[in-house]
């Protein structure tokens, strides 16, 4: 078993500075992250807008390009889950209780609070929300995950070289580089990114789960509580990581896929039924119709639209990047054996049509009680939000129960497999890390996560966001190039064999 590398160490002298500081002076750390924000924001809008963009035409291009018929292994090597695992799975760590977190808020916001550029409450305000809602949690955001996981695959699996992100990146500067200290820069800028990305969830987590005991059984709405959950959870998900990524992380992932659609179809059942369907019919239309549009808006003559896109598309499109090494590792570990082509179909849109229907459904079902004047869905916090629509339909205190039971298990989904690919990237990328790292990490993210809950709640969750991802952003697209270097000249490679052979 390989023992912690410097990674490790960097990695976590970083992550202590943070929890530092946001313990001794937490203004000062939201004022720092606020400014560092809104420069990023301001400066890089355009280019995170492109990078996402040419991430996706590329991971589309994959799917009928010749490479797609090039295994994620050897030639003999047989996928190590079924279909239904691997998507629940990849599923979970991918989106998980985010999911669960916006579908509801997201489109009240767009339609009732803040909307992306049609006056509030009307009518193209309503179809802008679902049509967003999509948008950002669509093919883009799976085409981030899809690129960095496929090119992880591809060099562990095929290529035989260690599970980290610096492996990757050998074609472009060669084995004593990324051995050197520039991978080790890269591999922490990774383990960093995964630590804020996944406590940022965590915080979004343990402020659902305190909200909806809040406003089911009077649980008071304070930090306090929500470091008690946070403490709770750490515990289940280092408990459930211990278990090992085949036990642990599979039947938890499978279990609440399963729970998450029961509550999904209920709500759909008991819920304006013809009402969803149209929306998600209308919906689905407008998302594809307008997909370019959307994808390279800015709105440059416009201050107030310009403002919700940084706001939200350019947040969502760093909190992909923030969350690639993380998912990109994981998902590069469930794939071993399936080819670049049925990867990719998997990755690309499986996890995209079942955002829309979560999203349709939740999303219409409280666009529906705001726009009849059924409830102010509007006025309730982010957290709180999706128990005010459950509690006005049938059997809502049975659903919301569900809900918090959904998020829970996310959240240690979530946290579980976060461990397991920190564990990988600080002790030199071996696929089974010691349980004693995973606990450290563990540990650590609920370190950062109780720390960013306590400076600057929700804004303050972005603003490390945006800053983790930036950096990483670089890195995302050197792996791109890596890949398509190494795979080129795989196939060169063998066409001469067989020329040789024909000769």
């Amino acid at each position: 078993m390989k023992s912690v590398t410097s990674v490790f160490w960097y990695a976590l002298a970083l992550c202590i500075i943070v929890v530092l500081w946001g313990s001794f002076a937490p203004v000062n750390l939201e004022v720092v992250t606020l400014e560092i924000t809104t420069f990023i924001s301001e400066k890089f809008g355009w280019y995170y807008l492109l990078l996402v963009m040419l991430t996706l035409v590329l991971c589309v291009y994959l799917i009928f390009s010749r490479y797609g018929n090039i295994k994620l292994g050897k030639e003999h090597d047989k996928p190590e889950f079924s279909l239904l695992s691997w998507f629940t799975m990849l599923f979970s760590a991918g989106m998980g209780m985010g999911l669960v977190f916006w579908t509801t808020s997201e489109p009240i916001s767009h339609a009732f609070i803040s909307s992306p550029g049609a006056e509030l409450g009307s009518e193209q305000a309503l179809n802008d929300s679902l049509k967003y809602a999509f948008f950002h949690w669509g093919m883009h955001a799976w085409a981030v995950y899809g690129m960095v996981a496929l090119v992880l695959a591809y060099f562990k699996f095929h290529k035989d070289t260690p599970g980290l992100i610096s492996a990757t990146l050998v074609p472009l500067f060669g084995k004593k580089s990324m051995q050197g200290l520039p991978g080790k820069i890269i591999d922490t800028l990774a383990v960093f990114a995964t630590v804020v990305g996944v406590a940022a969830t965590l915080g979004f987590g343990s402020a659902q789960i305190n909200g909806g005991l809040s406003y089911l059984f009077g649980t008071p709405g304070t930090f306090p509580v929500q470091l008690l959950i946070l403490v709770i959870a750490t515990v289940l998900f280092i408990v459930s990581a211990w278990s090992g990524i085949g036990r642990g992380i599979k039947y938890l992932s499978n279990f609440n896929m399963g729970l998450a659609f029961v509550l999904l179809l209920l709500l759909f059942i008991i819920g304006p039924t013809l009402y969803i369907l149209n929306m998600f019919t209308h919906t689905l239309g407008s998302y594809v119709s307008d997909f370019f549009e959307m994808s390279l808006r800015m709105a440059p003559q416009n201050a107030e639209q310009r403002g919700w896109i940084d706001d939200w598309t350019i947040f969502y499109w760093a909190w992909w990047i923030s969350w690639s090494p993380f998912v990109g590792i994981f998902i590069a570990r469930i794939s071993k054996g399936r080819t670049i082509k049925e990867f990719m179909l998997g990755v690309l849109f499986v996890p995209a049509i079942v955002c829309f229907i979560f999203f349709t459904v939740f999303g219409a079902s409280a666009l529906n009680l705001e726009q009849n004047g059924i409830a102010k869905i509007s006025e309730f916090a982010l957290e709180t939000s999706t128990f005010g629509v459950l509690n006005e339909y049938p059997f809502g205190m049975m659903m919301s129960i569900i809900t918090i039971i959904v998020v829970a298990v996310f959240f240690i989904t979530s946290a579980d497999s976060a461990t397991f690919v920190l564990g990988m990237l600080s002790t030199g990328g071996t696929i089974n890390p010691r349980n004693s790292v995973k606990i450290m990490w563990g540990m650590m993210q609920s370190a950062v996560a109780a720390i960013i809950v306590y400076f600057g709640g929700t804004q303050g969750l972005q603003n490390m966001l945006i800053i983790a991802a930036l950096p990483f952003s670089i890195v995302v697209i050197l792996m791109g190039v890596s890949f398509f270097k190494s795979a080129h000249q795989e196939q060169v490679y063998w066409k001469k064999q067989t020329k040789k052979k024909e000769g």
